[in-house]
């Protein structure tokens, strides 16, 4: 079962960059969720908005 939340570890493995990168991006999809007003979490990203942003769609499962 997935979580709801994405880390630096599984960006590593799904898109193939370094674990600063991974941080990198996890802050910057942060920062526009708190530009929206929405609650942040220091190192991790919801699942939904990650899959919505990078692959232009929300998963089912």
């Amino acid at each position: 079962m997935k979580t709801q939340y994405v880390t630096a570890d599984e960006l590593v493995d799904t898109l193939g960059v370094s674990k600063g990168k991974a941080y990198q991006i996890i802050r910057q999809l942060n920062e526009e969720l708190a530009e929206q007003g929405y609650i942040k979490i220091a190192g991790k990203c919801p699942r939904k908005y990650f899959e919505k942003r990078y692959y232009g769609y929300i998963s089912e499962a």
